[in-house]
């Protein structure tokens, strides 16, 4: 696609975006799977269907549109996940692997941040303002989920963390 123009951009970012989130769809029930923590598993799902709203929001905005959403692979959320997969994959403690899959998790999140920040800065830019608060929904369901997973990580999960190597110590 040829960027010659902000709705342009805007169009090839929410395709990035749609991609990222169809991409995470598989990949959420996988992490709640591997993690150990009963609440980092229900972060994870809870996820999943907030997820499933952030696509259905996607899928207006192309309709209104008029562009079909498929067409693009998010390569970075591609190597994100992967991450999320190696780490899935570690053998150790439990609470040291949630640790990392909360890690992992965030680093999610503040790609989708990032993204759905311009997109919807895009729109407001557009007069498209509709899309923007679908879009600002979304950007405000991305910021919660990050910040429930720093706070389940700074009141549990780390300390866990900690604790057990301080029993290896």
């Amino acid at each position: 696609m040829k960027l010659e123009t902000l709705r342009d951009l805007y169009i090839e970012e929410l395709k990035d975006l749609y991609d990222a989130e169809h991409q995470l769809l598989k990949a959420l029930p996988k992490m709640a799977k591997a993690a150990n923590s009963a609440e980092l598993q229900s972060a994870f799902e809870e996820h999943l269907d907030i997820t499933n709203g952030h696509v259905v929001r996607l899928e207006q905005i192309f309709d209104r549109l008029g562009v079909r959403p498929k067409g693009k692979k998010c390569e970075a959320m591609k190597g994100l996940i992967q991450e999320g997969k190696h780490m899935m994959e570690m053998d150790g403690a439990d609470d040291v692997v949630d640790a990392g899959l909360i890690a992992e998790a965030q680093k999610v999140e503040h790609y989708e941040i990032a993204g759905y920040g311009c997109v919807r800065t895009y729109a407001e830019l557009l007069g498209h303002d509709e899309d923007a608060d679908l879009l600002q929904q979304t950007l405000d369901e991305e910021k919660e989920a990050d910040e429930k997973l720093n706070d389940l990580a700074k009141s549990t999960i780390n300390v866990e963390a900690l604790e057990h190597e301080e029993k290896e110590a």
